[in-house]
């Protein structure tokens, strides 16, 4: 009873992650966030820098954050301290804080022309969609982290989560307080019948 010499099988189609790093996405610099946030105040670009104020504050997944409502962010013509969204990939509520400087850059970003009549935050400019797509926000994303001369690779929407959390983790040091600013945002529905 011998074995008999198969022959090797090479795979016909190449993977679609070779020669790629894969992995977690680094958090932003506080450094990297002021250059950011100053290069888009210089030049103008107010979509923008809402866009990153915001995505930094919620710590939102891109699905989320492009979907997110006027409604969601605005009550009596101001914006809101705190908003809550439902999530797409989990259905779990969520809640976050929105800082001041995120409330000045998303007035000013409501009050811009583009955004008369719309009901999404970030209205798509093509093919009528209603918002902007994921895909979409990634190139923005890439195009903010190639601004500052940082590797596109490296940084992704899944850094702009990370990045509020990793900063209170390198101020305070303390684990614990890291992730309970994480659980604050998730809102626990009590069940009455219970």
């Amino acid at each position: 009873m011998g074995h008999a010499n198969l022959p090797a099988v090479r795979p016909t189609n190449r993977a679609w992650n070779r020669d790629r790093v894969v992995g977690q996405k680094r958090p932003l610099l506080p450094r990297h966030v002021w250059a950011i946030r100053v290069l888009l105040e210089i030049s103008g670009n107010i979509r923008d820098l809402a866009l990153f104020n915001l995505a930094i504050d919620s710590k939102l997944r891109g699905c989320d954050l492009v979907r997110l409502r006027v409604r969601d962010v605005i009550s009596s013509n101001t914006v809101k301290e705190r908003a809550s969204v439902i999530q797409q990939k989990t259905s779990q509520p969520v809640r976050f804080e929105i800082t001041e400087g995120t409330r000045r850059s998303l007035m000013a970003w409501l009050a811009s022309p583009a955004m008369a009549a719309s009901d999404y935050l970030w209205p798509g400019r093509l093919h009528n969609r209603a918002h902007i797509s994921t895909r979409q926000y990634a190139l923005i994303v890439k195009g903010w982290v190639t601004s500052i001369g940082l590797e596109p690779w490296a940084y992704g929407t899944h850094t702009m989560r990370r990045t509020k959390v990793a900063q209170i983790y390198r101020k305070t040091g303390n684990l614990r307080a890291a992730l309970l600013h994480l659980s604050v945002r998730r809102i626990h529905v009590v069940n009455p019948d219970c």
